[in-house]
């Protein structure tokens, strides 16, 4: 017996080529009717044709019948004329019924190839792809200041000498002399509440707050902060092609549902996993500043695990762009009328995302970084809520929100 034949017995199915299977050089023909062999198959060397033939007439229940004496001779040419004496020549020569694959391991089997020239094919982003991300860089670079060169402009933090942020020789986490002693004792959020430039007070509660000490010092600053801000993501949005093609109705509602966690990814760009301290520009922000703005740990807390968690992945600016444009496009915003645009808007930039991982980084790098962005993405959801919460009892303590941020928190849309 042929060494080659041994091995498929042992192995069940594989395939070999005419150069595997010979060393003369030789062209090598199919035993069964003549025609060029592609290698050995089901334990005999056939050609395509004849491996098929096979197969089928396994797996077919009916009995074949030779017209004539079961003595046909049969050829490249005359095959197909008896099914019968052609499947006998077959058993001839050793093929083996108990080597055909099911149809299900043939189909397991193609799987594995497609999915093994997959992985050897380089992962490229599409043109439209090339596009929308360029697009969205375009955008965040045209409205989003990296300098942070206005945040000087706005009204001072109102900190005094014991509040700064200051670091704790051989530790990574900060002290801050004013705190409460059950305080975080990590760091900051950028989006508080808003801008008193443009009160909703009354003359006469103007003049009786003149009168009053400020309970929250840095408010001031933060609504000043916010509102520009604010603005910045309504700039943001305006320049996408995706987001000008909805009605206005989803465009209010997108935006009411996505500012605060567009803000919050933004600012995370700033954030310093080693410090814990947001670096914008000429200032620094530390969790002092977000709680004497009047901010409580029901935020602070998750907020300060979201921005350790999503700056550890340390994306690049198109993966920060994407990720603010996916939480943008959400098509379960409250108000929301064209949920299918929205949706397949939202999965176009999911793919883009996924896809720009998978081509512009490398393992172990890719592992896990697409479904652990997502995972940051909904996180944003329920420190939104909460973030709503919040500002409205700020509000109540010490009224100066203004419009504008009011407007993106109210559930009207």
């Amino acid at each position: 017996t042929h060494s080659f034949q041994n091995n498929g017995l042992k192995h069940g199915i594989f395939f070999y080529s005419c150069e595997e299977t010979e060393d003369d050089g030789e062209p090598k023909i199919c035993q069964v009717c003549g025609d060029k062999s592609t290698g050995y198959h089901f334990n005999a060397m056939t050609c395509e044709g004849c491996k098929g033939f096979f197969r089928r007439a396994m797996k077919r229940p009916a009995q074949l019948c030779c017209p004539f004496q079961n003595t046909c001779v049969i050829t490249k040419t005359n095959r197909r004329q008896c099914q019968s004496c052609r499947l006998q020549k077959c058993l001839s020569i050793g093929m083996k019924r108990e080597l055909i694959m099911s149809d299900e391991a043939v189909e397991k089997r193609r799987m594995q190839i497609r999915r093994k020239k997959m992985q050897e094919e380089p992962v490229t982003l599409s043109p439209q792809q090339e596009a929308v991300i360029q697009e969205l860089l375009t955008a965040h670079q045209k409205t989003f200041d990296m300098t942070c060169a206005h945040f000087i402009q706005f009204r001072p933090l109102d900190r005094d000498q014991k509040s700064k942020c200051s670091r704790e020789p051989n530790s990574n986490r900060f002290t801050y002399a004013t705190m409460h002693e059950d305080a975080m004792q990590q760091t900051i959020s950028f989006v508080s509440p808003s801008f008193p430039y443009f009160s909703i007070q009354s003359p006469e509660s103007k003049e009786k707050n003149r009168h009053k000490r400020a309970i929250f010092t840095s408010l001031p600053h933060f609504t000043d902060l916010t509102t520009y801000m604010i603005k910045n993501v309504i700039n943001f949005a305006k320049t996408l092609t995706m987001f000008r093609a909805l009605i206005i109705d989803d465009q209010i509602s997108l935006l009411k549902g996505a500012t605060f966690e567009i803000i919050l990814i933004h600012f995370n760009m700033f954030f310093n996993e080693v410090t814990g301290i947001w670096e914008c520009g000429p200032l620094q922000y530390c969790l002092d500043d977000a709680m004497r703005a009047g901010f409580q740990r029901h935020l602070l807390d998750p907020m300060m695990n979201f921005h350790y968690t999503l700056r550890k992945l340390h994306l690049s600016e198109e993966e920060y762009v994407l990720m603010q444009a996916i939480s943008l496009f959400s098509p379960d915003r409250p108000g929301v009328k064209q949920h299918s645009v929205i949706d397949r808007n939202q999965e176009t930039l999911a793919l883009t995302l996924k896809t720009y991982i998978e081509a512009k980084r490398t393992e172990p790098e890719t592992h896990l970084l697409f479904p652990k962005i997502m995972a940051c993405l909904t996180e944003m959801r329920s420190m939104n809520e909460e973030y709503t919460k919040q500002v409205l009892k700020i509000q109540d303590i010490q009224p100066e929100v203004s419009p504008l941020l009011l407007e993106i928190i109210s559930k009207d849309s």
